[in-house]
């Protein structure tokens, strides 16, 4: 049995193909530059070079693959559902994927597609804190406009419990919201993030149109900015709410925040 995995170097994907890896199976890893890719992910993994928002050009990476994850992308939207189809024509029969902060057009696709199928709706990623690097590296600030609570999850957390939807069976028709152990505000976050790295990180307020206006300048639309400054202005209960679903499925405790930082602290 073979898993293709798509976005193989990204947050979610590399601990996704890392789990499967673990758990002793046969993993293809679909990226863009494998080369990079063979320095980020375990050895054995068959890597194939590709991205999901151009599903016509995967008729190698989809040959012989029995089931696919799937980490949804702004650029998926269009693509998303063509992926699918030709991922149930190339044999697949099992498939996760990891929305995109809604139900759109791929997520749809997965749960019509007629596989044994489950989405991971994770909240906000732990990794999201990753974008903080340069601004806390050169001046030990972190500059957002709000200081919004969220029941951040770790992203291993949510490769676990894809490995499981994958290779075990009863999880065929369901969505899995998953959150950490906890629910934190920005400030706490620091807190934690300043104790793991040994220096005082500062919290400095923006107006929410600069908060838009900086993600639109890395390519995001403006509906899409501000679709997600959105969020933090007025987070769902989803998002803040703790949901026990990783330990119940995983059978161990959630990640907490604190362990990522120190995971990641040399970053900073």
């Amino acid at each position: 049995m073979t898993t293709l995995v798509t976005g193989a170097t990204g947050n979610t994907g590399r601990h996704v193909v890392a789990e499967l890896v673990r758990r002793g199976e046969r993993v293809r890893a679909l990226t863009r530059n494998p080369a990079a890719a063979a320095e980020l992910l375990p050895a054995g993994v068959d890597l194939v070079a590709g991205t999901h928002t151009a599903p016509a050009e995967l008729g190698a990476a989809l040959d012989g693959a029995d089931r696919l994850h799937i980490t949804v992308t702004p650029g998926l939207a269009e693509a998303g559902p063509e992926l699918v189809r030709r991922a149930v024509d190339a044999g697949v029969r099992r498939m996760t994927a990891v929305w995109g902060g809604e139900t759109g057009p791929t997520e749809r696709a997965v749960a019509g597609s007629g596989t044994e199928w489950t989405v991971l709706e994770p909240q906000e990623f732990m990794a999201n804190a990753l974008t903080w690097v340069d601004s806390i590296r050169a001046e030990g600030v972190v500059r957002e406009p709000y200081d919004s609570p969220s029941a951040i999850v770790h992203e291993a957390d949510i490769a676990a419990v894809a490995a499981i939807a994958l290779l075990d069976d009863g999880h065929a028709g369901r969505s899995y919201n998953l959150t950490g152990p906890e629910t934190l505000t920005l400030s706490e976050r620091l807190a934690i993030l300043s104790k793991a790295t040994g220096r005082d990180i500062a919290f400095v307020p923006i107006t929410h149109e600069q908060a838009v206006e900086r993600l639109m300048a890395t390519g995001v639309s403006r509906a899409d900015a501000e679709f997600v400054i959105d969020w933090y202005a007025e987070p769902n209960a989803a998002a803040t709410t703790v949901d026990p679903a990783v330990e119940r499925l995983t059978g161990r405790p959630a990640r907490t925040f604190a362990q990522w930082a120190a995971e990641h602290a040399e970053r900073f």
